[in-house]
């Protein structure tokens, strides 16, 4: 399906003709028709593993297709490679950010733009970024002269997407963004994507929008791409393209998620046992959470959220009477997650490694630990994989399942959770969350930090971080957008 006009064909800046991709014997792209045109913004969507990413990468020319045509300004282009999409304007933000962690950010600018060199190049490079980042992220704080591996994650975002939108020798004519949002607060979000809008009306740009924020490609997207099993099954122009209708083209349905009201009556008993912890950098702060309660932390990127979340972990693991059994869910899995080099089940259980694992005449015990391996890849939808294949094989969604149900195989009373559902879709979302209340009402208790502040429904309370110390604390009933953009952006208060 997606098949365009002859009109469109006409004016298309790049067009797939019967595209397909083939790694071994699984089939990751079947027959992809589409025309990309220009000044228009695509939003992508669609399940984990269905193929959006790896026709991004046919599109940036990382990967070459198995079969099909592509066409550049309606002209064949039989050899198209990195460097052929390059000089046809093509950039590209992967969902596994790129930057070289030991370079400056002005370092990284020569990596994708290598006319940045001789006499005054770091001056250069230097003034580009900052310039971008301006226009994009207004009072983003950056200097350009950081090392990389001391910028937050969103940081790190920011940086990759201004990047791939600054001109030096070739002009950018079409922007990949592959979940561009995703370590980003609701606040900096919107900043992108009124940037999205204005490259596209304004400069003729056409900017990809792949996320599985829904809501994103309803404000933006003037067609939506819906991808299902490595094909395209619906091409929604911008009148058709709310959220239901998106949801139900992937092949899902929409579900009322679940209130916290269950857990919130659940967690009323006053003589459940509690943990406290003081957190804070520049000023000390108190997180209490009752057994089987769902802490919400929140706030803009960057405030000191994960700080405290590490902070938590470090005192509940610290040897002494309070000693807590804790999990934590990283946010960054390519840097704190995944264990690259292994499969999919040793990083799913690591058990083994901690002395944690069920034994058998003081051996592991492989054959318990393989079904408790597989019970938790039905439990939570790992799909098309090998559990001895390796973690790298699957997409980011997917990975992030993996380290989701790491955490709760484990036999962890405390789960810690640093933006856990980046580069996840609609449904296994509704999934986790689901598993969130039900471990809950089993009396784990979770701390959430989100950047999602849909997902802050599910908290029974929600710890608002400005300038590394709390600001409000907001009960379910009181968490508005309203109330937490307000929250977010006053001074410190108690």
């Amino acid at each position: 399906m997606g098949a365009t006009s002859s009109q469109e064909d006409s004016r298309a800046l790049i067009r797939f003709e019967g595209i397909g991709k083939t790694f071994g014997r699984v089939r990751a792209l079947t027959d992809i028709d589409f025309a990309f045109l220009p000044g228009e913004c695509v939003g992508i969507a669609g399940h984990n593993g269905a193929g959006k990413s790896t026709l991004m990468s046919v599109l940036a020319g990382v990967y070459a297709p198995t079969q099909g045509r592509i066409e550049v300004d309606g002209h064949d282009a039989p050899h198209y490679d990195a460097n052929a999409a390059r000089n046809a304007g093509v950039r590209c933000v992967f969902q596994e950010l790129s930057l070289c962690a030991n370079l400056t950010v002005a370092e990284n600018m020569t990596v994708v733009h290598p006319h940045l060199h001789g006499r005054g190049w770091r001056r250069k490079a230097t003034a580009l970024m900052r310039e971008k980042l301006d226009e994009i992220f207004p009072d983003h704080g950056l200097k350009g002269g950081e090392l990389v591996s001391d910028l937050t994650l969103t940081q790190q975002q920011m940086v990759e997407i201004a990047r791939a939108f600054t001109v030096t020798d070739t002009p950018v004519r079409l922007v990949i963004l592959d979940e561009p949002t995703s370590s980003l607060d609701a606040h900096t979000a919107e900043q992108l994507l009124a940037f999205v809008r204005r490259a596209a009306a304004e400069r003729g740009i056409t900017c990809l929008l792949i996320t599985h924020m829904l809501g994103e490609i309803e404000r933006v997207a003037d067609r939506v791409m819906v991808m299902r099993d490595g094909g395209i099954v619906g091409v929604l122009p911008r009148a058709q393209s709310s959220r239901a209708s998106i949801i139900q083209a992937m092949g899902q349905h929409l579900e009322a998620d679940k209130s916290p009201a269950a857990a919130r009556a659940r967690n009323a008993r006053s003589d459940q046992a509690h943990f406290r912890w003081n957190v804070g950098v520049k000023k000390h702060t108190v997180i209490e959470a009752s057994r089987g309660e769902i802490v919400g932390f929140a706030g803009l990127a960057g405030q000191g959220q994960t700080e405290a979340l590490l902070s938590i972990y470090d005192a509940a693991t610290r040897h002494g009477a309070a000693r807590t059994k804790v999990a934590f869910v990283a946010g960054d899995r390519g840097r704190d997650g995944v264990f690259p080099v292994w499969s999919i089940a040793q990083n799913l259980d690591l058990r083994w490694l901690l002395g944690g694992a069920k034994r058998k005449r003081g051996l592991v015990d492989f054959a318990a630990a393989r079904e408790l391996v597989e019970a938790w890849r039905a439990k939570i939808g790992i799909r098309g994989a090998s559990m001895n294949a390796g973690i790298l094989s699957l997409s980011g969604g997917n990975q992030q399942k993996v380290l989701f149900a790491r955490a709760l195989a484990c036999d962890a009373e405390l789960i810690l959770m640093d933006d856990p559902t980046r580069g996840v879709d609609v449904g296994t979302k509704r999934d986790i969350y689901q598993l969130v209340h039900e471990e809950a009402a089993k009396g784990r208790t979770f701390i959430w930090y989100t950047t999602e502040n849909e997902e802050l429904s599910h908290c029974d309370r929600t710890y608002v971080f400005r300038s590394a110390a709390v600001t409000r604390v907001l009960h379910a009933d009181e968490c508005t957008e309203e109330a937490l953009l307000a929250a977010s952006f006053e001074d410190q208060a108690a």
